[in-house]
């Protein structure tokens, strides 16, 4: 399948679990990826991954909190590729668990800026880029955390994710009429190093309806769907890929 031949796509937190999917999968579908993360041997190795399987991919490395490495990423894409056509802003952070009451500033601003202000820096650049050939999509990862549920401990990460939902429809609102289409994408849990030790994953799997979390690329095809031509007429929308999860709350 080609579903994304000729399209650039930027994806962040590539290096591993949902990013890495989604990298892959849309290298086979005939994206070229941009591919971001903090850890360079590990983005390197997908990124080589993908070149061996003949697509074509470029490895930025570099901190998402900062307003440079989303320049960089579209410098990349514009340069290497020719355009920009998908960013999948897909890295984030979990953060201090803790009560809120227990939490200091610090952590606060780490979490929010982690999640909610790295995608506006993300998309303040992805936009104009992506104009420059008639629109493009972007694809925010948020979570059923803080939009369909609150679980203790996870205050700012829930104020975070929830924050996506904003931003989209305010990206929406400004840019859909000019064929940039925003939307959040909101998995519940999914077999990745975040998910923790096979207790943690137990009983995240009990809180959805299909009681079991999901793998990786099942959040990857769900923001295939998002990204690509199948979801042309979505814009400014959360789709969950959750299981059931906040059907059943």
């Amino acid at each position: 399948m080609t579903r994304l031949h000729g399209k650039v796509a930027i994806i962040t937190g590539a290096s591993s679990g949902i990013g890495r999917a989604t990298a892959r999968l849309f290298a086979r579908e005939g994206a070229s990826v941009v591919l971001n993360a903090r850890g360079v041997d590990a983005l390197e190795s997908v990124a080589e991954e993908i070149r061996r399987d003949g697509g074509q991919a470029a490895a930025i490395p570099g901190d998402v909190t900062l307003a440079d490495t989303h320049m960089r990423l579209v410098e990349t894409a514009l340069e290497c590729f020719g355009r920009l056509d998908i960013a999948i802003n897909n890295a984030g952070t979990v953060g201090q668990i803790a009560p809120l009451a227990d939490l200091d500033p610090d952590s606060w601003n780490a979490v929010l800026s982690g999640n909610l202000t790295s995608a506006f820096l993300a998309a303040r650049v992805q936009i104009p880029a992506m104009l420059k050939t008639g629109g493009g999509a972007l694809v925010f990862v948020s979570s059923f955390v803080g939009t369909s549920v609150g679980l203790p401990g996870m205050a700012a990460y829930g104020a975070a994710k929830a924050g996506l939902m904003g931003l989209v429809k305010g990206i929406t609102a400004d840019y859909a009429a000019v064929g940039v289409r925003a939307n959040a994408l909101l998995p519940g849990g999914t077999d990745t190093a975040m998910a923790g030790d096979q207790a943690q994953k137990d009983w995240a799997a009990s809180l959805h309806a299909l009681k079991r979390i999901a793998e990786p690329e099942e959040i990857a095809a769900a923001a295939l769907f998002l990204a690509g031509p199948m979801g042309s007429f979505v814009a400014g929308s959360a789709l969950y890929a959750d299981g059931g999860n906040s059907a059943v709350k």
